[in-house]
């Protein structure tokens, strides 16, 4: 039975089109009209009744279609109609409301905490040092302002993303001294909005967000000179955002700023106009958020887990002033959950794709579960780009998709037609990973390798990367369309059925005329992955020349080696005792050294396989087996 071929290419649905239309936010003066959230557009979203609470993963269709409808502006009646609409103009409070007297700055509800944060970093804090993925750095050396921090140090400490570790690493008595220190200091170093990190829209909109849900901890103190300051900071703030929403650098930097104005709207006194101005704002930006299928458009799961934690954070506030949340947030996390199951491996964790780690399934686990979300994970993410396919114990994931195009990528990876397979605990086949940790344990100056096709269990063509790789995580030209074929293939009488998924892309056409093809095929019973790599030439007649190739297969941690006495396989102990073994048709195999990142963004030392050629550049096939013996 055929499941279907299509051919995605760098560009995303023409629903999602509307990404690139962002609003035009003006000059940072009161008399100016905010970022404009733009409610009159009918935007992409998934119907409440659509997303059923258990989904079935087989039932799910490449290209599924979102309906418009649902990402639609809240519909509003006249009179908040023109709050809003005199909000965006930039209107003063005592112009929306000119009989009410104005309220002071301050907050009129406490948020429970949704999410647990990681204790060892907030006792850590507590002793003076920050702790970003395994790396500690002392708060007293920490340059709170300037362009001066590596961009994992920086999201932490603009975002204020730290406060949900403190508020796990003791007591809050205790461990608000500490927050409101390290708040002092901040303010201190930067007293206005300048160009430097601490003002990119994404960390001011995390920044906003969790001074509204971690309040207690910044604002408990007994000092009341220090409170007011704070608030004012709070309210200057919420008043910048206002006006530079519109001006992110990615969709999930926008997502955050609206989902902070939003809080601030619900948890700040007379915040009504700016809940309802944000609320429009935050309806548009998630509809533009995602593929057609629930991944976001920077194909990270990172990114993915950001989009979640944002949500849920801002569904607190709405429950902290009894309100209800607004319905797109949980047709949101309906969507999102589902693709992210996708590139969890046996183990619970997630797979190295696009500079994540092997985040461990214990956060993983309790950040599904408190979505609320039941779901099984999608087999067949298309439009996101990946595969996955499992067989008893095998875990099978496929990076069947063109890379993120330059204004969505974080951390963007030249990992086109590149897997991972596990078996039970064990990860057998991975990536590198860790690019977004660079600048923790990982060194920074290994970010750009960590994000090169060659980090990748893939093939390279003279060591050049499939998809340019660019700074600041950016990605040039490459890859810009894969084909895919997903099959069942029926059991006939000697042996179990399997998946069989095709894939293809043009990465290597420009400067080489050949197309990159690899034919993956997981029997059933989880115990044989058969691999083809092939090269074709794009055009008639193929080039002259030879070329160098190279098919890489970087291993799990803790895996023992024996090598064949032809060369040409490898015997792979795993960890539970069994035993596996990889085989290389036609060329000899080398081991070589590698790197694993797992989930604290720790660097482990492993090993890759690696079968290297010259070939004629007319083209040539490669075939592999990995296989169970024991």
């Amino acid at each position: 039975m055929r499941d279907g071929g299509v051919s995605l290419s760098g560009s995303r649905p023409a629903a999602h089109n509307a990404a690139e239309r962002s609003a035009i936010p003006l000059n940072a003066t009161k008399e100016e009209p905010l970022a404009e959230p733009d409610d009159s557009a009918l935007l992409p979203g998934i119907a409440q009744d659509s997303a059923p609470a258990l989904a079935d993963s087989s039932s799910v269709e490449p290209g599924r279609a979102l309906a418009l409808a649902d990402f639609a502006p809240p519909a509003l009646g006249a009179g908040d109609r023109l709050v809003r609409f005199a909000y965006r103009l930039g209107l003063p409070a005592s112009a929306i409301h000119p009989f009410r007297k104005n309220a002071k700055t301050r907050l009129t509800a406490t948020v429970t905490n949704p999410l647990p944060g990681d204790a060892a970093a907030g006792k850590a804090l507590r002793a003076g040092h920050f702790l970003v993925h395994g790396f500690k750095s002392p708060i007293a050396d920490t340059a709170f302002s300037g362009p001066r921090l590596p961009p994992p140090f920086e999201r932490m400490v603009h975002g204020f993303r730290w406060l949900r570790d403190l508020e796990s690493g003791g007591q809050r008595q205790q461990c608000a001294q500490v927050a409101e220190r390290i708040l002092g200091t901040w303010i201190t170093a930067n007293p206005k909005p300048d160009g430097t990190p601490a003002w990119d829209v994404g960390n001011v909109g995390h920044r906003l967000l969790n001074w509204m849900v971690h309040a207690p901890l910044v604002l408990s103190g007994q000092d009341r000179a220090f409170r007011s300051r704070v608030l004012h900071t709070i309210d200057e703030t919420a008043r910048w955002l206002d006006r530079h929403v519109g001006k992110a650098d990615d969709r999930l930097s926008e997502v955050a700023g609206w989902c902070a104005l939003v809080a601030t709207g619900l948890i700040m006194a007379d915040g009504k106009a700016r809940r309802l101005f944000a609320e429009a704002g935050l309806v548009r930006a998630l509809g533009e958020l995602v593929s057609d299928d629930g991944g976001v458009l920077s194909r990270s799961p990172l990114c993915q887990i950001e989009a979640i934690e944002l949500l849920v954070a801002l569904r607190s506030c709405y429950e902290a002033v009894r309100a209800e949340p607004l319905p797109q947030i949980g047709t949101m996390l309906n969507l999102l959950v589902p693709p992210l199951q996708a590139l969890l491996h046996g183990d619970g964790g997630l797979g190295n794709w696009q500079g994540a780690g092997a985040i461990d399934h214990e956060r993983i686990d309790t950040l599904v579960k408190i979505t609320g979300v039941r779901s099984r994970p999608l087999r067949d993410a298309r439009q996101w780009g990946y595969q996955r396919a499992t067989a008893a114990k095998a875990v099978l994931q496929f990076d069947a998709g063109p890379p993120p195009v330059a204004r969505h990528a974080r951390d963007g990876c030249a990992s086109t037609l590149a897997f991972e397979f596990s078996h039970g605990h064990d990860r057998l086949i991975v990536n590198c990973g860790g690019a977004a940790f660079a600048g923790g344990l990982i060194p920074l100056r290994l970010e750009q390798g960590l994000r090169a096709t060659a980090a990748h269990s893939t093939l390279t063509i003279d060591d050049f990367n499939s998809t340019a790789v660019l700074i600041n995580g950016r990605l040039g030209s490459g890859v810009s369309e894969v084909e895919v074929d997903r099959r069942t293939l029926s059991p006939d009488g000697t042996g179990p059925g399997a998946t069989r998924i095709e894939a293809s892309h043009n990465g290597y056409v420009g400067r080489y005329g050949l197309v990159h093809r690899r034919i993956l095929i997981l029997r059933d019973d989880g115990s044989e992955l058969r691999g083809e790599d092939l090269l074709v030439p794009a055009g008639r007649k193929g080039k002259r020349g030879m070329i160098g190739v190279a098919l890489r297969f970087h291993l799990g941690p803790h895996i023992e080696l024996a090598a064949s006495s032809d060369g040409k396989g490898v015997t792979l102990a795993l960890p539970d005792g069994s035993l596996w073994q990889f085989r290389s048709g036609r060329d000899a195999i080398a081991v070589e050294e590698s790197l694993w990142a797992d989930g604290q963004g720790r660097p482990l030392g492993t090993r890759q396989l690696v079968i290297s050629a010259k070939v004629p550049r007319s083209g040539e096939s490669f075939s592999w087996l990995l296989k169970k013996m024991r």
